[in-house]
């Protein structure tokens, strides 16, 4: 629903709790010197390492490290005002594409207006798209789950959108080899201005920003898992929206590791070097383009390759009971950062 495959989802949150099961030999080397080891996770499908079950790291209940958990302390979170019966109809206002001239694939930036009701949601929280027709059982359509991509206050800090980021998905199929496109992806990404679109939520409770301003957060994102991270760092950054939100002032640090295929499907790629060069101190962007850089073995560079590069670093934020983690993108892309955490 973040970046579909075959309509499921991935996203998480370890928050600082979850990160401490990380002390095992794996991770950390056994003198106590305070320096990570970094696991080398080969690649494997989609690029993203799977290593066997036995040396995910795991909790003592079974879960590994990037298994998401519920927020506490957040005060009233708006959940579920719309519901598939009674849908939200939003309107679109724009519908912008951010994969630049040469990039892989469709992503769109839509803008909707929620001004005619009472969709209020936070950042982290994801809504839910009904597209029109009937499904393959000549059934309606069900909804799909999208991450939010604006800040409460929405894209124009007036209380009255909400933004989504989406790309179209596309894949053959495994039998017949066949194109095939997502109905709702596809829907969404050739709307026009005006359009109407079924809406449902908001929902989830996982991925919420820690009230905290002086809070650390590590942000791992693939593709159109930027999204949640987006709404972060507009909330904790952009002028218009520090001016909107006296009482949160963010004096912590933001660390964006970010994993595309090329240069230019970083998406939202200016804004987020504006804040870079505004913000030295409290914001850091790595990339990790995949079909242009290496890694040390010479493979693809993805995002647990940055990872373990950076494992020092990391593991001193990762200690640290005021850091935050979390990550979004492709199913399956947990596993090779497990290893690598």
């Amino acid at each position: 629903a973040l970046e579909q495959v075959n309509g499921k989802a991935s996203f998480g949150n370890a928050t600082s709790e979850v990160s401490e099961l990380a002390t095992s030999e794996k991770t950390a080397n056994s003198k106590g010197n305070g320096k990570a080891t970094p696991v080398n996770a080969h690649s494997e499908a989609k690029g993203f390492a799977k290593p066997p079950a036995e040396e995910q790291n795991k909790d003592k209940k079974g879960n590994t490290m990037t298994e998401a958990k519920a927020k506490k302390d957040q005060g009233d979170v708006p959940v579920n005002t719309y519901r598939p019966n009674a849908p939200f109809i939003g309107k679109v206002i724009s519908n912008e594409p951010l994969v630049k001239e040469g990039g892989i694939g469709i992503v769109q930036h839509l803008k909707f207006d929620i001004s005619a009701g009472d969709l209020k949601y936070i950042e982290g929280q994801s809504i839910g798209i009904i597209p029109p027709g009937l499904d393959k059982n000549g059934k309606p359509e069900k909804l799909r789950l999208y991450s939010i991509a604006s800040t409460r206050h929405g894209d124009d800090v007036d209380d009255k959108t909400v933004s989504l980021c989406v790309r179209q998905l596309e894949y053959k199929h495994p039998e017949t080899g066949e194109t095939v496109y997502g109905v709702c992806s596809t829907h969404l990404c050739f709307l026009e201005p005006g359009a109407e679109i079924k809406i449902t939520g908001p929902v989830g409770k996982e991925m919420l920003l820690p009230q905290d301003a002086d809070a650390n957060v590590i942000m791992l994102a693939t593709g159109t898992g930027i999204a949640p991270m987006r709404a972060y760092l507009w909330r904790q950054f952009k002028d218009a929206e520090r001016a909107a939100n006296p009482e949160y002032e963010f004096k912590g640090f933001s660390w964006l590791i970010f994993g595309v295929p090329t240069t230019p499907n970083l998406l939202y790629k200016e804004e987020l070097e504006e804040i870079q060069q505004k913000y030295p101190d409290n914001f850091r962007l790595t990339g990790a383009i995949s079909r242009e850089q290496k890694n040390p073995q010479g493979g693809r560079m993805y995002i647990q390759d940055r990872v373990a590069e950076h494992a020092d670093e990391l593991w001193q934020l990762i200690k640290n009971e005021k850091t935050h983690t979390y990550i979004c993108g492709l199913r399956g892309m947990e596993e090779g950062i497990d290893a690598a955490l």
